[in-house]
């Protein structure tokens, strides 16, 4: 496994970019200078040694100098063996309702993306559980397995949007019913399940699904994200609102919080209903919740004895600007014989 220790590093690569531009800046000012200086054909004359090929290749030098030594100072580590640690904590499965109600804009910046923020933080929150994704609309789908990397979960967690799912609509009976088969039975480990959502539901026989977790051990914590008042569900293009959803008649579709279905669930599975409008309070409120849950002991593989692999980076850097200083713009004789460019012709011509 490869970790990338400081990823701000890579903002150096820019620095590519800047160095062909100077280069192009400056080839077009010397052209313009030279040709008041002389025409192309005494300049030619004049300083027949000139190669037109290497000016290039200390650009690339460059640029491969700097792709590299960015590299050293990210600093890539390599894991080297696994490891099997014990660890104590709850199986956490949150799943996220991605329907298109959700990209109504009644909660900033829209209910979707505070969705994700909320998750993002409760994980950021975790030290030793482990933690499974789930997305849902009309239908549900895993997103992440149970699992103690929450790089990973956060990375998945992140590209969730409304277009994962081609079945409109907002199932939350199937969200439930897929994260009864995340939880591992021949552990003992507490299980819990944050359903994050706006409470429509169209997938109905909420009761019965709610009772099937509750009698395998499952609480489920229900968050609702979303106003009462409601708000219209913008279809947008490029980033930019083009329209409103509408029904059959034609008439603005207004999507409300359905704090009721979600109490509903968690009162089911002995659980609780969080209101998702205020960050701080969730993330506080959850932290609460999970303090008070006994802690399960577990095992978990994960790659230890990383190995630093920057020096080799940093050794090809270095050697690219070395290759630079040695490397002079005037034409090498025996690369001038092999006549690669076809110079020979044009000086005769």
């Amino acid at each position: 496994m490869v970790v990338l220790e400081e990823k701000i590093y890579f903002w150096f690569l820019l620095a590519i970019a800047v160095v062909i531009v100077i280069y192009f800046l400056q080839l077009i000012w010397k052209k313009k200078a030279q040709q008041k200086f002389a025409t192309p054909v005494s300049l030619e004359k004049l300083s027949p040694n000139k190669s037109r090929f290497k000016p290039i290749l200390k650009v690339l030098f460059w640029s491969l100098a700097i792709a590299f030594l960015t590299m050293a100072l990210v600093n890539p580590k390599i894991g080297s063996k696994m490891e099997t640690v014990k660890r104590e904590g709850v199986d956490i499965v949150f799943a996220i309702d991605v329907s298109k109600s959700m990209l109504a804009e009644d909660i900033a910046p829209n209910r979707l993306e505070k969705s994700k923020q909320l998750v993002t933080q409760i994980i950021n929150n975790l030290t030793s559980d482990r933690v499974g994704i789930i997305a849902y609309a009309g239908s549900a789908f895993p997103q992440l397995p149970i699992t103690t990397d929450y790089g990973s979960a956060k990375l998945f967690l992140q590209a969730m949007n409304t277009d994962m799912v081609s079945s409109q609509g907002t199932a939350i009976n199937e969200a439930i019913e897929l994260a009864q088969t995340y939880y591992n039975d021949e552990s003992e480990t507490n299980r819990v399940l944050f359903l994050i959502s706006d409470g429509e539901d169209h997938g109905g026989n909420i009761e019965d699904i709610a009772e099937q977790a509750a009698e395998k051990g499952i609480r489920i914590f229900t968050i609702g994200v979303g106003s009462a008042k409601g708000g219209p569900i913008p279809i947008k293009r490029n980033n930019v609102t083009q329209s409103y959803k509408k029904d059959s008649s034609g008439e603005t579709v207004i999507t409300k919080l359905d704090e009721s279905t979600l109490q509903q669930i968690s009162e089911e599975t002995n659980g609780e209903y969080i209101s998702g409008n205020n960050t701080s309070q969730v993330i506080d409120k959850v932290n609460d919740i999970l303090a008070n849950i006994e802690k399960t002991e577990f095992e978990s593989q994960q790659f230890a004895d990383y190995k630093d692999q920057f020096q080799w980076f940093l050794g090809f850097g270095i050697l690219f600007i070395v290759l630079d200083v040695l490397v002079l713009e005037r034409k090498t004789s025996w690369i001038r014989r092999l006549n690669l460019f076809n110079e020979k012709k044009e000086d005769e011509a």
